[in-house]
């Protein structure tokens, strides 16, 4: 298998925010181009939702020169983050000349799965959950069409704090840049690459319900609270405030309830048989 080398992340404790934060940056764009160049890998597919993760995710792989297709995948979506999406890939286009836009509006197939699946009395969740995994086939789809791979558009906090994601929806990526930044790691690798302000500045939601509900709406905590019981969780010594509590409870419910989708699936061993 091949080792791609550990390479030096900026010191973002001190000093030049912006000019360390572009180091990273850096470091994590040459960590995608060395792993496709060295897997033999010609393109990279990746969604675009108009979210701070996904614009972070997507410029850094347009700047790695290699051709990027960046897809919108609408499922009746919120005017404001189609908007933004849009803002996006044409600020994107506009600045790189490797990058390929490509718009696949999936309304309509997901109102006839909806349709076909009336008689299995699904869950609004359940329902949700299905727009994340058909956008994650038709970014497939293209990728397998191109000689591609899928990138990752997941954060530290929902990849491996409360486990925010679809399960082979959004979860169902190749590679992940930013798997291992905070959220609010990713808000400063966003000013360091001059991401479209509105984009900083908007709530951040999976766009997966019609109500437009946001992330922290449907946690009951902000991202800032769960980065807090991420590190408390590491090094629990101080002393809670009721809000802390709280907090905690939240992320421990949450860490728990989606553990399946952040441990690597069980598999029954041979050797374990009596």
């Amino acid at each position: 298998m091949l080792k791609i080398p550990v390479l030096k992340q900026a010191n973002i404790e001190d000093g030049d925010y912006i000019t360390q934060y572009q180091e990273l940056a850096n470091d994590i764009t040459h960590w995608i181009k060395y792993y496709a160049e060295s897997n033999c890998i010609s393109t990279l597919v990746i969604g675009v939702s108009g979210g701070i993760d996904s614009a972070v995710s997507s410029t850094l792989s347009a700047r790695t020169g290699l051709p990027t297709i960046v897809v919108n995948m609408p499922i009746h979506q919120d005017p404001k983050q189609y908007e933004l999406s849009n803002k996006h890939i044409s600020w994107l286009e506009s600045n790189f000349d490797n990058v390929e836009s490509r718009l696949v509006d999936l309304t309509g197939t997901y109102d006839k799965f909806n349709q076909e699946m009336k008689e299995q009395d699904l869950s609004s969740l359940a329902l949700a959950n299905s727009r994340a995994r058909l956008r994650m086939t038709t970014l497939y789809a293209i990728a397998s069409s191109t000689g591609g791979i899928v990138i990752g558009t997941g954060n530290k906090v929902e990849d491996f704090g409360v486990g925010f994601f679809t399960k082979y929806g959004d979860g169902g990526v190749d590679i992940s840049p930013i798997a291992d930044l905070m959220k609010s790691e990713v808000y400063e690798v966003a000013k360091a690459l001059d991401i479209i302000e509105e984009i900083q500045q908007a709530a951040p939601t999976d766009g997966l319900w019609d109500d437009g509900r946001t992330d922290e709406e449907q946690i009951g905590a902000s991202y800032a609270e769960l980065e807090w019981a991420m590190r408390y969780e590491e090094n629990p010594s101080e002393d809670l405030t009721e809000r802390q509590h709280e907090v905690l409870e939240i992320y421990r419910g949450f860490n728990k309830a989606n553990s399946h989708k952040m441990n690597p699936i069980p598999i029954f061993e041979m050797k374990n048989r009596q």
